[in-house]
């Protein structure tokens, strides 16, 4: 069996043929990788495969879907728990096999969200270009201690429980909103509504799923119920940000920093060397000449654990599939 991968950077061609040749042994699978993303004029490239496999912004709308379909593919392999950007009434319709990777290495996400905690408190990046340039000064760098803060988590599954330990063990008071409440979150921190969280955090973090409920849950009203100064983490998916919104709160000085591993439009800019180009974004420029404004380009997930963990439950997905099996990472529309 043939498996078209999209977006195939080295790591993940890497991590993948080392799943196969460990966990796939002697079962057929080969991976052909491609490093175009996913889209209706690329589906081509899966002519004569049974299956893709694609990550976060690889486009499955039902065009793309039925151009698929038409060439015999008959399995989607999400290298990735979300799965917005698939139109599953139209995989239904069409029969095809969807499966996700629900849960990888949450902590090496929750790392990355105090990783940038940190670095913005603390100036840590202005600092290191500064000592770089033999510029020793202070001034400009003052942080807060963490130690004593109260962090708001918005989503309080896998990986948000595990930012809202990390910040507990921090000393931080760490709050949770989930409408889906998680039991094992009631012994880190309080569980309360989200106005509540969000007039009382000095540091809110996003871990939800972008769903039609959750598309611009940070907006200009959820913004001006923050605690003014407040920071803005999200590690989840750009679409539960309004950009705009975003930048009109730090112009006005009611947001005090904001720190972004993801972006709506970033199917158009990440995962991709665009270091001689012009960006033509207009939104992602202006956000870029804030100081308070720490950006990196969807690395969350990037541990040598979560790639191996990733590979591994795809093979396993995969694997039921070719023997027509449940599997339990599979979704479908509701």
């Amino acid at each position: 069996m043939q498996i078209a991968v999209f977006s195939a950077r080295s790591y993940d061609r890497r991590f993948l043929e080392e799943a196969n040749a460990r966990d796939g042994a002697g079962l057929g699978f080969q991976f052909v990788h491609f490093d175009a993303a996913l889209d209706v004029h690329t589906a081509v490239l899966a002519q004569g495969c049974t299956a893709v496999c694609v990550f976060v912004n690889d486009r499955l709308d039902a065009p793309v879907l039925q151009a698929l379909h038409a060439l015999g593919v008959r399995a989607v392999l999400l290298r990735c728990a979300g799965f917005n950007n698939v139109d599953l009434a139209e995989a239904a319709r069409l029969g095809f096999f969807v499966a996700r990777v629900p849960a990888y290495s949450p902590e090496a996400v929750a790392e990355h969200a105090l990783a940038l905690v940190m670095t913005l408190n603390r100036q840590t990046h202005r600092a290191y270009n500064r000592v770089r340039e033999g510029n020793f000064m202070l001034d400009g760098l003052l942080g807060r201690t963490l130690h004593g803060r109260t962090v708001g988590i918005l989503g309080t599954g896998k990986i948000g429980l595990a930012t809202a330990r990390i910040f507990r063990g921090m000393g931080c008071t760490v709050l949770g909103h989930d409408p889906y409440p998680s039991p094992d979150f009631e012994g880190v921190g309080e569980s309360v509504g989200l106005d509540d969280l969000l007039a009382r955090a000095d540091i809110v973090s996003l871990h939800c799923p972008l769903t039609t409920d959750t598309q611009h849950l940070i907006n200009d009203a959820s913004l001006a119920r923050m605690k003014p100064g407040a920071m803005l983490v999200n590690t989840s998916r750009g679409g539960l940000v309004d950009t705009h919104a975003v930048i009109r709160a730090l112009k006005s000085r009611r947001l005090g920093h904001l720190a972004i591993d993801v972006y709506e439009q970033e199917s158009a800019l990440f995962f991709q060397d665009l270091s001689g180009e012009i960006i033509d974004d207009e939104a992602f420029q202006r956000l870029m000449t804030f100081p308070n404004v720490l950006v990196t380009g969807h690395q969350g997930f990037f541990t040598v654990e979560a790639l191996q963990e990733i590979s591994a439950i795809t093979l396993g997905n995969l694997a039921d599939f070719a023997a027509g099996r449940a599997c339990a990472n599979r979704v479908g529309a509701d």
